[in-house]
Formats: C-alpha cells, sequence, structure tokens
C-alpha cells in the first residue's frame, strides 16, 4: 500500500512539471519593436472645390516589427491615426483619430479631407485661411500592448467650404413653432408669429439666427415652409435646452425649451448642423 502511495505522488508531481512547463511555454512574451516612421506623400496639401476625388494626401508608415517568443509580428497589429492643429500635442477637442487595422496605410481624396477638417474638426473655412497640421501614429498589438508612438508629421492644408453637413433651407427662410412659444404647435403660424418667430439668415448662407421670447417648458421644431411638416428640422438624440445637433426630416425628438422662461438667442449652424441658445 505504501509503495501504491509512492507511485501516485510521483506520478502527480511529474504531471504537474508537465504542466507547469506548457504553461510556460504557451505564455506570449513581447520581446521589442521598432518605433514606426509615419510619412506623407505632400506637406503642403491642395484642397480645392471641382478636385474632390483627387487624392489629397496618402499616410505610409513602416512596420514596427513587433518581435514575440512565438515569432516576428505574431498578432495582428493596430494602427491609430492622429491628426489635430499644429501646437496641441493631440489634446485639442478637435483631434481625429482613425483607427487603421493591418495595413500600413491610410489615404484621403480632397472630399473626404476636405469634409473631415471642415463638418467633423469644425475648423473656420469662412474666409479661408491655411491651417497647419500635425499627424502621428500609434502602433499596438492585439489587446491594445507594447505600444509604440511614431515622430509627428506636419503638413499645411487650406480646405474649403464643403457641402453643408444640414441641409439649407431651399427657399431660406425658416421659423420656429411648438408649446415653447407662444404660438403653441401652430402650422402655419399667425400674425404675429409668422414675423417674431422667423429666424434670419446670415451673410453665411448656413447661419440662421433668432431672438426669441421662450416659455419655460415645451418643445419646438424648426419648419421652412408655412403649413408644411415634411421638411422640419429636429435635433439629434443628445442634445440639450442650450446647444447640440441637428437634422432635416419628419422626425423626433423634439428641440426641450429651457429650464428658465425669457428671451433667447437661438443659433442654427447648417455648415456643421450643430445650434446653441443663450439667454439674453
Amino acid at each position: 500500500m505504501q509503495k501504491i502511495t509512492q507511485l501516485l505522488f510521483a506520478f502527480l508531481l511529474i504531471a504537474a512539471a508537465l504542466f507547469s512547463c506548457k504553461k510556460t511555454e504557451d505564455r506570449v512574451i513581447y520581446k521589442g519593436g521598432t518605433t514606426p516612421l509615419l510619412a506623407g506623400s505632400t506637406a503642403d496639401v491642395r484642397l480645392e472645390a471641382g478636385e474632390e476625388a483627387n487624392t489629397a494626401i496618402k499616410f505610409t508608415w513602416t512596420n514596427p516589427d513587433y518581435l514575440l517568443t512565438t515569432g516576428a509580428s505574431s498578432q495582428d497589429v493596430n494602427y491609430l491615426l492622429e491628426i489635430d492643429t499644429a501646437g496641441t500635442n493631440f489634446g485639442s477637442s478637435k483631434k481625429l483619430s482613425v483607427s487603421v487595422a493591418k495595413d500600413l496605410s491610410k489615404q484621403y481624396t480632397v472630399g473626404e479631407l476636405n469634409s473631415i477638417l471642415g463638418n467633423v474638426m469644425l475648423l473656420q473655412l469662412n474666409p479661408r485661411r491655411i491651417y497647419n497640421m500635425e499627424a502621428r501614429l500609434t502602433s499596438t498589438v492585439a489587446g491594445g500592448g507594447a505600444k509604440l508612438t511614431s515622430s509627428v508629421f506636419a503638413f499645411t492644408v487650406k480646405p474649403f467650404p464643403p457641402p453643408p453637413k444640414v441641409p439649407v433651407p431651399a427657399a431660406g427662410t425658416l421659423w420656429v413653432t411648438g408649446d415653447a412659444f407662444a404660438s403653441g404647435w401652430s402650422n402655419p403660424l399667425g400674425n404675429p408669429y409668422n414675423v417674431s418667430q422667423k429666424f434670419t439668415m446670415l451673410p453665411s448662407g448656413t447661419d440662421y439666427e433668432l431672438v426669441v421670447n421662450m416659455n419655460a417648458a415645451g418643445t419646438y421644431k424648426l419648419i421652412q415652409v408655412q403649413g408644411d411638416w415634411s421638411t422640419q428640422y429636429h435635433m439629434i438624440d443628445g442634445g440639450t435646452a442650450s446647444g447640440g445637433s441637428f437634422d432635416y426630416g419628419d422626425a423626433n425628438p423634439a428641440f426641450p425649451a429651457p429650464a428658465v422662461a425669457g428671451s433667447y438667442k437661438l443659433s442654427f449652424n447648417f455648415q456643421v448642423g450643430t445650434f446653441t441658445v443663450v439667454k439674453q
């Protein structure tokens, strides 16, 4: 009996040792890599209306050649390309971050880059001006480990106003209606609301403003044709009484009234699809 017990104990020791060896062999350990080199096809990007299909810039980078215990680059490599205005150290609210899996390049057409700069990064487009931009690349292996960051690639760009993110009123007219105002949900709006609740179009052609008295409760929408609900504008989910994003279409949600009644300035920017409501 004692011999059987000894044999069983020895067997367990051997099994444990084998399991330990296998577990060690299966571990994937990062052994090193080379910081990727980021380059751009041009440092002076040309953006002109009518050339939207042309290539504006192509970013390329070198393989970081990750070394793992299982071999060189044996896991998928993920890349994060960041573009921001110069001097912000990639920390501004306007920064663009784009994930790229496995590929070693990212290309933008004139139309794509111009729309990103104007409608996504919200850079000032009117009048046109030259921007100093910077790009950098970060590489990681699966799971986000072994992070390597490239040096910065600098370039200049002069964007032009892209098509507005939200279609502008076809006739250049815009009103508000809803129970956030004295008019209630009238459509068409009668006198005097057809005047007091009508927006003014600014010289840009994509900005509309209105100073109007608002109730402390209720909601509202924008209409561009009196008596017609089918061409209205509504808020996008996530907006508040003080601002957010909006879109075109006969849909919900409506814009909420502020918590305090009074005179407010409503500003709607169709170029980038945002609005603000400020107490006067």
